[in-house]
């Protein structure tokens, strides 16, 4: 298992590093993300006290953005081409290379973590493991927003990378609750042109 999954964590760094000037130029900037996303993200943002970590944070847009909202934030990504381009883009910012499985932040220290279409390519066996770290290093009542492809079923789709999957609302907000999180809103998006989208705001549970 644990050698599959690091099969799939390699296709999904080798097929967006193949792309990543492609993927930059199409998708690296705020001007190429839909207005209700952005206003999710500033609302979720204004509830957070404490260190952000943007968990998959690409060429480093979104980690921009909720820094101009006021948030000590940081990110992580586990192509290294994204993360020289962030660091390049926005040198006052820090970025790492990496993955969610295993973080190296202190248990209960975050405010909060954005995970914005970055658990996509994760496959539905293996993606209690990055949201149980999630839960593992953002305190108690702390929030995570995850933004994810969404469907009446759980199923894979080819996506322009790699293989993606879709998860519908109520499945993924059951997984979120037994990973150790209290599911506060639900939200999705429909248009011509693209895939349905999902969202979801939860926040660390207590007791845990």
């Amino acid at each position: 298992m644990e050698n599959a999954s690091a099969l799939r964590r390699d296709t999904v760094r080798d097929s967006y590093s193949a792309r990543s000037q492609e993927y930059t130029d199409l998708f690296g900037h705020m001007d190429s993300t839909h207005a209700s996303d952005r206003a999710l993200v500033t609302s979720w943002a204004a509830t957070l006290t404490g260190r952000v970590l943007d968990a998959g944070c690409g060429p480093g847009q979104w980690t921009d953005f909720l820094a101009q909202r006021g948030l000590a934030v940081s990110g992580i990504d586990l192509v290294p081409e994204f993360v020289e381009r962030a660091r390049d883009q926005y040198p006052d910012l820090s970025f790492e290379v990496g993955g969610f499985e295993a973080l190296d932040v202190e248990a209960d220290s975050l405010g909060g973590v954005l995970s914005w279409y970055s658990l996509i390519h994760h496959h539905p066996q293996d993606i209690e493991t990055p949201l149980a770290e999630f839960a593992r290093v953002i305190r108690p009542g702390g929030g995570l927003l995850v933004g994810f492809f969404e469907g009446a079923s759980v199923e894979a789709f080819d996506h322009a990378a790699t293989t993606g999957y879709r998860w519908p609302v109520a499945e993924l907000s059951q997984v979120l609750v037994t990973a150790g999180f209290d599911v506060i809103e639900t939200h999705t998006r429909t248009g011509s042109g693209y895939r349905p989208h999902g969202a979801i705001t939860a926040s660390r549970r207590s007791g845990e």
